[in-house]
């Protein structure tokens, strides 16, 4: 029986790669480079269909999660951001230094889709929801930031720094995996 596709919606760039994105709607977008063959797209969407599945599972748990959580304020996420604003500069110097990097700015947002992005400037962005997990994922939130200065992807590499400089980041991650969308399933529609 012939594999069930799934359906998307095609974004062409001048990118160089494949990605898959899942929309908190559930809407999954591939971005293709603006001349890859079509048939070379759907491959990959046939190769990833049981990690879009898991992850659509998550996004509906989140849904029924978010039915039954209630939203966090604007006075709260204000709050959050300025704990997290506290928390985070003395770990990312820790973890830099323990890297041999630098790092640029430090920003944090109210974000619905990320734990935490480095630029190529080197500046790094944080989401506010951190001041609601417990230490060793914000911990692991930083470190994994920090090592993008080394690694700008999510090679062997990249997880390998991640473990040189964070030995027991798993639980970190873990803990996101679990707890992760509940939390942002929090944050109020824009």
């Amino acid at each position: 029986m012939p594999e069930q596709a799934i359906p998307y919606t095609l974004i062409r760039s001048k990118r160089k790669t494949l990605a898959i994105q899942i929309r908190p709607t559930g809407q999954v977008e591939v971005r293709a480079p603006a001349r890859m063959p079509q048939a070379q797209i759907d491959a990959f969407v046939r190769q990833k269909t049981p990690w879009i599945q898991r992850h659509m599972e998550r996004i509906g748990q989140a849904a029924r999660d978010r039915a039954a959580s209630v939203p966090f304020t604007d006075a709260e996420i204000r709050a959050m951001a300025r704990h997290t604003a506290e928390i985070l500069p003395p770990r990312v110097a820790r973890f830099s230094a323990l890297a041999g990097v630098s790092c640029g700015r430090i920003t944090v947002r109210s974000q619905r889709t990320r734990w935490g992005s480095c630029s190529a400037k080197g500046n790094l962005s944080f989401n506010c929801l951190l001041a609601q997990c417990p230490d060793y994922v914000v911990d692991y939130v930083a470190a994994h930031e920090v090592c993008h200065r080394l690694e700008m992807n999510h090679s062997p590499r990249f997880w390998a720094q991640v473990e040189r400089i964070l030995p027991d980041w798993q639980a970190g991650r873990a803990w996101l995996k679990q707890h992760g969308q509940a939390l942002i399933a929090r944050l109020p529609e824009k």
